[in-house]
């Protein structure tokens, strides 16, 4: 099993200095932090990290993981931060996941526990901004982007694609435009007959940072 973290992003939204990764919890852990402690503790030694936007300064932060920069990251969205790095690790079972997701192990467990292609959702009620998705009667996703209707709920950034689809899913990668998300190379594959199934993570403490409530909200869960 390998981990993809991208994190290549200026994160404008929520107008950081710094790249949104590395926003500090109230446990003195960056986000990302977090994210590769967490990732550890399951015995994934493979970590790749995406870069762009101030690279060095998350490359200094954390020298024991493998870097793959996009130097086109300014005029890229993560569709092409996950293509690139796809094409430099080996086939095999890969997770993978936004560099600004707060989330805890247990979120990780319930992905890796699922055999094939998964995301991990959260069911709550969700607003345009968030990539959401919708099933079929079999719970195969159908749907997953920003303006699916009738949503069952939101795609939170946590995913993976088993070794057996991993060439298939980065030709759909492949396919995308600069600017589109890589729920795009999903939608690309669902339409050419691959499965993806969404695991619900509700109950976990899992948000993906936009914006700066979302960081409030993150910061309550250490009260």
């Amino acid at each position: 099993m390998k981990a993809i973290i991208l994190a290549a992003g200026a994160g404008t939204r929520i107008g950081n200095q710094l790249p949104k990764c590395l926003m500090e919890l109230p446990s003195g852990k960056s986000i990302i932090g977090n994210q590769i402690n967490i990732l550890r503790e399951k015995n994934i030694r493979e970590i790749i990290i995406v870069v762009g936007f101030k690279k060095d300064i998350i490359m200094e932060k954390y020298p024991d993981v493998v870097y793959k920069y996009n130097p086109f990251y300014h005029m890229t969205n993560t569709s092409k931060s996950l293509m690139m790095a796809m094409q430099g690790i080996d086939v095999g079972d890969t997770l993978w996941l936004n560099g600004d997701v707060f989330l805890e192990s247990e979120v990780i467990d319930m992905v890796l526990s699922e055999k094939g292609n998964v995301v991990a959702v959260n069911k709550a009620k969700c607003d345009d901004e968030e990539v959401k998705y919708k099933t079929d009667s079999n719970g195969k996703i159908v749907e997953i982007s920003k303006s699916v209707k009738h949503a069952e709920g939101e795609s939170v950034g946590v995913n993976k694609i088993s070794a057996e689809d991993f060439i298939l899913f980065l030709k759909g990668l492949k396919q995308c435009r600069d600017n589109d998300y890589f729920e795009k190379g999903i939608e690309i594959c669902i339409s050419e007959g691959m499965d993806f199934y969404p695991v619900d993570i509700s109950k976990c403490k899992c948000i993906e940072v936009d914006f700066e409530e979302d960081f409030e909200r993150v910061k309550e869960f250490f009260k």
